[in-house]
């Protein structure tokens, strides 16, 4: 009669958070366009509009042209259809811009836009195109959101991705 008992192979466990990074750094890699992209959440998903998100990006190569992109997360139940933004670039010489962005959310039948996941919606609205930086050193991107609310529910993330153009 033939063994019929099962046994079980030792594999080393791999922690989650492991696999993870793991995960991401794989993702990384295939992503050479990216110059630059970094997302914050929202804390409680709530977005006071003291809650100034800052971004950092230290810049060696003025010849370039980029694209400039602004990543949203938000949930399902998110009210509106748009999200309008206040940024404010700061340049390694001090000088600055200010631009005013509308994200639109949902078209016009009511449909979000983006890549959905369940009740998480995730969109890379575009700030700017090819784009060169002018100068080499470090640049601030500030965000708030500019929306009539004072705390504004259910925006979980913003972030701001640079690519280079193609």
């Amino acid at each position: 009669m033939p063994d019929t008992r099962f046994y079980r192979l030792s594999i080393p466990k791999i922690s989650g958070g492991i696999l993870a990074l793991s995960f991401v750094l794989f993702l990384s890699s295939c992503d050479k366009n990216r110059v630059f992209e970094e997302n914050k959440e929202i804390p409680n998903y709530i977005w006071d509009v003291k809650d100034v998100k800052s971004f950092e990006v230290t810049v060696t190569d003025t010849v370039t042209p980029n694209n400039f992109y602004i990543n949203i997360r938000q949930a399902d139940s998110y009210v509106y259809s748009n999200l309008y933004l206040f940024i404010k670039t700061t340049f390694p010489n001090g000088k600055f811009s200010h631009d005013t962005l509308e994200c639109t959310l949902a078209n016009l039948d009511g449909r979000w836009l983006g890549k959905g996941l369940g009740d998480i919606w995730d969109n890379q609205i575009p700030f700017k195109k090819a784009k060169k930086f002018p100068l080499r050193g470090k640049y601030t991107f500030q965000i708030e959101q500019g929306m009539r609310l004072s705390k504004l529910p259910q925006i979980m993330d913003v972030g701001i991705r640079i690519e280079k153009a193609k």
